[in-house]
Parts: structure tokens; C-alpha cells; sequence
């Protein structure tokens, strides 16, 4: 599994199915990088934070927080990343507060089409080369990007107004996005799913989305909460047998059936995955922990660490 090489690029796109595992793979990827001595971003897009969480920290917010040594967070609005486009564009704040915060501007620019998610992705992509005392701010920057769907949507901005805007500042920003977007050496695209039906496909779909539409680096797969599977066939069969026994055995043996269905399921789902996107896979253990946060993002650092299932 090429993780060091996903790693080393500067910007790493995290998507998939909402409820697959986004928030905790994004986590896990940044802290493998602070461990390896990089300066790391981890970027929500406009959501209800999770990462912070997931690491243990409280909630960083509009700005960008230490959360842990080299790893920081930070949630990018609409409403900061337009605040802080038009400070960069106008350079003066009481200019900006005069145009940018009057009731009648702030109402057409949020109907203005894309401008949201212009403004998200242009301040993300911004900080991948922000630089301080010559150097860039952060080595690696991780966007815990929204589901299929949406992902799409926010990443395909740059490339829609290069082919529709003329030339001018707002068309210099996409032209500088999209190239950013679309060079492997700096950009990677991980795809995250579930051993099941409907993640797997949609996963697939996300796959060509980003094959014909976008023109991102597809770089990795993430099958995550695959379960264990801990019987042979010729002890499911004899599962199957003792399933009307009386308890205890019965109800233990319908349960261990159980789990030897969903593992084989499981594992059917997971090689549809690799054979459809032919991606370097990393397969992540289903993690049981009642409470879901840092040992449990251990545990899926410590599988990716080892290249599990790769």
C-alpha cells in the first residue's frame, strides 16, 4: 500500500458515501503524517466538525487550531473563506467591512451560483501554498470532503468557470484551482466505502465521476468496518445445523451464522470494489469500540500503517 506516497503529495482529497468513514480516515491519514514529521491541515468543509473531536480536542472552528503536535484543524465556512478571499482582494478591512458585510452585497453574493463553493475550495487550496518565513505553511493539507454527491459538485467549480467565465480575476483563481486539482504530483484523490451494496456502488460512481468529469489523481481505496471472518465454510455449514439447538447453543450458533453471512458478504462487496476502481486498497477492521474517538482512530492508523488487506 503506496501510503507514504499518498502522503507525500501536498494536498489529499478524502470522499466517498455519506456515513462510510470520511472524518475517521481523513483523522487517521493526518495523524500518520504529523507522526512522520509533517506540518498538517486538516480541512471540514462546512460541516459539523468531527475530526477535532475524533482526536480528542474541542472544536477549532473558522480558524486553524494545534490540535495535536504538527496536526491542526480547521472548519472553512462560506461566510470565513469569503471574508477572508475579500480581505486578501481588497487588502483593507474597513473597506471589506463596507462592501462585503452590507446587507444587499452579502444577499446577491448567496445567490450568485458556485460562489460557496469557489470561495471553500479557493480558501483550502489557498493554504497548500501559503507560505511563512519562505517556507510553506503546511506540508500537507487533508480535506475531509462532503459525500459523493456534494464532493463532486465543489471540486468541479474551478473547471466549470474556466469554460464559461472570461478572463479577468475570477477566471485567473479557477485557471490556478483547477491546475492545482489536476496535477498528480500535488493532488490525490482517496476514495472511501463500506464492504456493502450501496457504498460500493456508489463508490464506483464517484470513481468514474472523478475519471471523466473532474480529472483528479485517484490514488487510493479505503474499505473500512470490514468484518473478520472467523469461520470456513464447513463451519458455517455446521453453524447452520446447530441454529435450532436450545439455548444457549442455538441462539449462538444463529448468531455466529449471522456474523459468517456478513463476513462473506462482506468480502463478495470488497472484491467487486478492487476489481472495479483497481485502486491500491487499504482494508480497515471493523472497529467495535462502543465509544467512537482517538483509540479507535489508533486503530485505523495502525491498519494503515501496516497496509492492511492491501
Amino acid at each position: 500500500m503506496p501510503i507514504p506516497t499518498l502522503l507525500d503529495r501536498r494536498l489529499v482529497i478524502v470522499t466517498g458515501k455519506g456515513g462510510v468513514g470520511k472524518s475517521t480516515i481523513s483523522a487517521a491519514l493526518a495523524l500518520l503524517a504529523a507522526r512522520a514529521g509533517k506540518r498538517v491541515l486538516v480541512c471540514e468543509v462546512n460541516a459539523q466538525e468531527r475530526i477535532a473531536a475524533l482526536l480528542g480536542a474541542r472544536p477549532s472552528g473558522g480558524a486553524a487550531r494545534e490540535v495535536l503536535p504538527g496536526l491542526f484543524t480547521v472548519n472553512v465556512t462560506p461566510h470565513e473563506a469569503m471574508r477572508e478571499y475579500g480581505l486578501m482582494v481588497l487588502k483593507f478591512r474597513t473597506i471589506y467591512d463596507a462592501v462585503f458585510e452590507n446587507r444587499l452585497v452579502r444577499y446577491f453574493l448567496r445567490v450568485v451560483p458556485s460562489l460557496a463553493e469557489l470561495v471553500m475550495l479557493g480558501k483550502i487550496l489557498h493554504e497548500t501554498r501559503t507560505e511563512e518565513r519562505g517556507r510553506a505553511r503546511w506540508d500537507l493539507v487533508v480535506v475531509d470532503a462532503p459525500a459523493t454527491g456534494h464532493a463532486v459538485q465543489l471540486l468541479r467549480v474551478p473547471s466549470a468557470l474556466v469554460d464559461t467565465v472570461p478572463g479577468g480575476p475570477l477566471r485567473h483563481d479557477a485557471e490556478w484551482m483547477q491546475d492545482l486539482l489536476v496535477d498528480p504530483a500535488r493532488t490525490a484523490l482517496a476514495i472511501v466505502t463500506l464492504p456493502e451494496e450501496m457504498p460500493v456502488n456508489e463508490a464506483i460512481d464517484l470513481d468514474a465521476q472523478v475519471r471523466s468529469v473532474l480529472g483528479i489523481n485517484r490514488a487510493a481505496l479505503f474499505v473500512n468496518a470490514m468484518p473478520a471472518a472467523r469461520f470456513g465454510a464447513g463451519e458455517a455449514r455446521r453453524l447452520a445445523t446447530l441454529a435450532d439447538e436450545p439455548p444457549p447453543l442455538g441462539p449462538a450458533a444463529r448468531a455466529a451464522r449471522l456474523q459468517a453471512l456478513r463476513a462473506e458478504q462482506a468480502s463478495r462487496y470488497l472484491e467487486r470494489a478492487k476489481a472495479a476502481l483497481d485502486l491500491p486498497t487499504t482494508v480497515i477492521p471493523l472497529v467495535p469500540d462502543p465509544v467512537w474517538g482517538r483509540a479507535a482512530v489508533e486503530t485505523v492508523v495502525a491498519a494503515i500503517a501496516a497496509g492492511a488487506g492491501a
